[in-house]
């Protein structure tokens, strides 16, 4: 008998010291950390496999120079910015921002985005991706991931560690948006369609399993990947010959990449990108995306929640309070809840918006992280999260840009 009372003490305290500790937040939560910029904007996120942070933007140097600058946070503070590389020639864009990464050998290993012009005309740019052996110190000459060498449009870019020694690439390609064989381009130049491809690289810019991952997708909308238990899953704007832009996911397995399939079938049929990409984020095989649609002429934010790596996703859920522009992100708090922010709209203000929700479907209170700007130049607002707080990163419309941050202490 005591041996079994014993037992159940153990199993008890087991059960309570494993449970995650609820996490409900707030506005009052917040505090602002002040990044060292002048004029900067497009700032994105990462954190590393050992929770380092890291923040990167464009910062204007001149009216002709700008360049892609990167911080750590260290001890709540930002350090002095590193300069990854700079520009007279870049394709500087609210919509389409530069990105850092780091391998998965202790931030030893980086690996930065951005775009170059190619050419004289307005989307003729290809990727750029540079990458420092030594934790951002020293940076090698860049390279392009697509081999095409064709002039035309390439961006959207997202990276993703797989291991220390590999990274994953996935962007909008127009390498066949110059040709005479389909529809006219959206931009304006004949030509096909945009597609949407992907390769890994290693830290001396050697390039593998360089694929298509879809043939015609939506021009100028993020695209978002997340690696789950099963593989790397890739999300975007697709793009269907009747002009449905919904959502879709293409998964890699141990046989290779899937054929795409529809996250949600919002059936938002519009005849112009509308430059509102998806988030996706995973918390081992759990999987939640977030996008902005206006099927049927009515602005709306949905979440999705897949628990078999993205295979097959639940009802969607809607998240804003009735005025969304979009311009959303996502991420796991813990296994129970996410977190999804967006823009939202209202006769008196625009705000960054964000709201807790649980895997089971249960929507907590949003809370306003801080008032925003309607025009393009305020940018999409980022979230991540580090063994310590939740990180949040903005474009701030003034008489110049700048970059704000704020975090929630966890």
């Amino acid at each position: 008998m005591k041996l079994i009372y014993a037992i159940a003490l153990i199993l008890i305290f087991y059960s309570c010291t494993n449970q995650e500790t609820e996490l409900v937040l707030d506005a009052t939560q917040l505090r602002e950390i002040p990044v060292p910029c002048t004029h900067a904007g497009e700032p994105n996120l990462f954190v590393s496999e050992t929770g380092k942070t890291y923040l990167s933007w464009i910062e204007h140097l001149n009216d002709n120079t700008v360049a892609l600058q990167f911080s750590t946070l260290k001890n709540n503070e930002w350090t002095t910015p590193k300069t990854i590389a700079s520009g007279t020639n870049w394709f500087v864009n609210w919509a389409d921002f530069p990105s850092l990464a780091a391998y998965e050998n202790n931030g030893k290993s980086l690996a930065a985005h951005w775009l170059q012009k190619s050419a004289e005309g307005t989307y003729d740019y290809d990727v750029r991706i540079a990458q420092s052996q030594d934790g951002g110190a020293t940076w090698q000459a860049s390279f392009i991931p697509h081999r095409d060498s064709i002039v035309a449009e390439h961006g959207f870019v997202t990276m993703l560690p797989l291991s220390a020694d590999r990274m994953f690439a996935t962007w909008l390609d127009g390498r066949y948006t110059k040709g005479d064989d389909h529809d006219t381009h959206e931009h304006g130049h004949g030509g096909g369609d945009m597609t949407l491809r992907t390769a890994t690289f290693d830290p001396q810019g050697n390039l593998y399993d360089e694929t298509e991952l879809d043939h015609r997708v939506c021009d100028c909308c993020q695209t978002d990947a997340a690696l789950t238990d099963n593989g790397v899953v890739v999300v975007y704007r697709d793009r269907s010959p009747e002009e449905v832009r919904d959502i879709s996911i293409v998964r890699k397995t141990d046989d290779g990449w899937l054929q795409p399939q529809t996250v949600y079938a919002d059936n938002w049929k519009i005849a112009g990108c509308p430059v509102n990409g998806p988030a996706i984020n995973a918390f081992g095989n759990q999987v939640a995306v977030a996008w902005f649609t206006m099927a049927n002429n009515e602005p709306r934010v949905f979440v999705v929640f897949s628990e078999n790596g993205g295979r097959t996703f639940g009802e969607a859920i809607r998240v804003d309070e009735g005025s969304p522009l979009g311009r959303v992100d996502v991420l796991w708090l813990n296994s129970q809840e996410i977190l999804v922010t967006w823009i939202e709209e209202t006769p008196n203000q625009t705000t960054i918006n964000a709201r807790q929700i649980t895997a089971k479907g249960e929507t907590k209170s949003s809370f306003i992280i801080t008032q925003t700007d309607t025009a393009r130049k305020s940018g999409f607002p980022i979230i991540e999260k580090n063994d310590e707080q939740i990180i949040f990163a903005w474009t701030h419309v003034d008489s110049l840009t700048t970059v704000r941050t704020m975090v929630v202490d966890l």
